[in-house]
């Protein structure tokens, strides 16, 4: 979601200024770890469970050497350590998971901070072998409570097989609190990236090839089943501050439950296209090597099966940047222009004007479900995020843009379904 990247850097603006606040926090946060440790996933577990089984339980032969083919390791990384305290965990982990390190002296070891996100942290991590060559790896730990946002089963059921289509990067070992994969090297993009015609171009040729993942498991479109459980976590908070309380009071989930409602019943009739969809493509889940001229999709822990269009307008509603400036969300030409690209990237100009409009109308309905789902995931975070950020406020932010573009997108949807021809405007 938009604001995600900005979000941590103001946390840690914060956190450089106030060093007591920092330690304290870090003891809460051990404190919240060894508390969660009992009930926690152990994610070599899961994975290994979800490869061997259908997603109805029963086992799946082929998808045994999979999961037997990913080394795993019971080792637990306290991700509210800074990364010098974290190198010696990391170390042992990484001589744990790939015994052929295992006699290497800890200074052939080197970690650094990638990004963090509210999700999870990633970590580089640089080996040097005993014939002097580099290795680089991605370590990537996972936040407290984000099992609350984030179904961990289905992504790690999901993961293997992106990777095996070639998308992100490679699945190389699981422990207790993460994964470690290979080390994409590559920028990450800006948010005023994906607008350029060439990235935009890129992306939607990615994507239809992101949206041909065969995942184990139901198919079942997992979009209003998610939105629905956001919803019953959040209409059941209580917050400790009293202005966070007051704030949260003012929220009549009366009135968001009829809004799912009616915007389930609209999508519905839309017939959209179920694919594997990634939920999740803001500018910080793209790479680019500009030099080999490739572009990576990254981070899939928000993936699952859902709606073709709600996958691209949640990628359409990133354009607001950091600023979540939702003025720059792309105009009817630079969709057209995506849709073309997605539809038939090799041959863009010859896409029918009759499939681009309606994937314009499919897109820009489920622009809304984007709002509705990322406004009921920021209230859920207001409760549990460790981070120091004013996720309330975002709830109204997102909730706000619902309604400012509901009848526009709503009356647009009606016409077409009714067989009404669309106008050429923008939304």
């Amino acid at each position: 979601m938009c604001c995600r990247v900005e979000v941590h850097k103001a946390a840690l603006r914060k956190v450089a200024r106030d060093c007591s606040e920092r330690e304290r926090e870090r003891e809460r946060e051990r404190e919240r770890a060894m508390e969660a440790e009992e009930e926690s996933l152990n994610i070599s577990a899961v994975v290994k469970e979800a490869l061997c089984s259908d997603g109805g339980g029963r086992s799946n032969g082929n998808d045994e050497d999979v999961a037997s083919s990913i080394p795993s390791s019971s080792i637990s990384i306290d991700i509210s350590l800074p990364v010098p305290e974290m190198k010696p965990g990391i170390v042992d982990l990484c001589k744990d998971l790939f015994r052929k390190w295992s006699s290497l002296d800890n200074s052939h070891f080197s970690v650094e901070r990638v990004s963090g996100g509210i999700t999870n942290l990633l970590l580089k991590v640089a080996v040097k072998e005993a014939s002097s060559d580099y290795v680089y790896l991605t370590v990537r730990l996972y936040g407290p409570n984000t099992d609350l946002v984030i179904d961990r089963k289905r992504e790690l059921q999901g993961l293997p097989f992106i990777s095996a289509a070639g998308f992100g990067a490679e699945l190389l070992g699981l422990f207790a609190n993460g994964m470690v994969q290979s080390f994409i090297n590559a920028r990450t993009l800006e948010p005023s990236d994906m607008s350029e015609p060439k990235i935009s171009a890129e992306i939607a040729s990615q994507l239809r090839k992101f949206h041909q993942v065969e995942v184990v498991g139901s198919k079942e479109p997992q979009l209003w089943s998610d939105i629905f459980k956001f919803f019953k976590q959040a209409e059941a908070l209580e917050f400790d501050e009293k202005k966070q309380q007051d704030k949260y009071k003012t929220i009549s989930f009366k009135e968001i439950h009829a809004e799912l409602n009616s915007l389930k019943d609209l999508t519905d009739q839309l017939d959209a296209p179920v694919v594997f969809a990634h939920n999740d493509l803001l500018s910080g889940n793209l790479m680019r090597n500009d030099k080999e001229d490739k572009l990576y999709l990254i981070d899939f822990e928000y993936g699952s099966y859902s709606y073709r269009g709600y996958d691209i307008a949640n990628h359409f509603n990133e354009y607001a940047g950091y600023e979540c400036d939702y003025s720059l969300y792309p105009a009817r030409e630079a969709q057209y222009h995506f849709f073309r690209n997605y539809l038939e990237p090799e041959r863009p100009n010859e896409v029918d004007n009759g499939a681009v409009e309606a994937l314009y109308i499919e897109t820009n309905t489920f622009r809304l479900a984007s709002h509705l789902y990322w406004a009921l995931w920021a209230i859920i975070q207001a409760k549990v995020s460790p981070i120091d950020f004013d996720y309330l406020s975002y709830f109204f932010l997102r909730y706000d843009e619902y309604k400012k573009r509901k009848e526009a997108s709503f009356s647009m949807a009606k016409e077409y379904i009714s067989g009404g021809l669309i106008n050429g405007s923008d939304l």
